[in-house]
């Protein structure tokens, strides 16, 4: 990556942080809604995500977990494969994984039976 990019996505990480630590997103008219979740009336796999980052940056690790298990679980992968430079060099199988396992969660999550609905944001 060239010192640009590098600047860039520093730069784009900063501001995301910084909107996560001063505005709420369960209460802020800065973050988007879901429209999957607006139109159908379902859970995404990406719902909760926001909230989750947002009490992840607060150290409130166990709320981040109950908004978005997933997103959160899968954080310290894209992290280890961002610092080494690898997410644009995945194998297509771990793609094909990666993709199976959002899909379930999407599905899983929107069971309205116990333990499914602990997924729910």
């Amino acid at each position: 990556m060239t010192r640009l990019q590098n600047t860039v996505i520093v730069a784009t990480a900063s501001l995301v942080v910084f909107a996560l630590l001063w505005f709420n997103p369960s209460i802020s008219w800065l973050y988007p809604r879901c429209y999957f979740h607006e139109w159908t009336g379902w859970y995404c796999p990406g719902c909760g995500t926001t909230r989750a980052l947002h009490q992840l940056v607060h150290g409130h690790v166990t709320a981040a977990f109950r908004f978005n298990p997933l997103a959160i679980s899968l954080l310290p992968l894209v992290g280890y494969l961002a610092i080494r430079g690898q997410l644009s060099t995945m194998k297509t199988i771990w793609i094909w994984v990666l993709l199976a396992v959002i899909i379930a969660f999407g599905v899983l999550r929107n069971i309205p039976a116990y333990p499914f609905t602990l997924l729910a944001p």
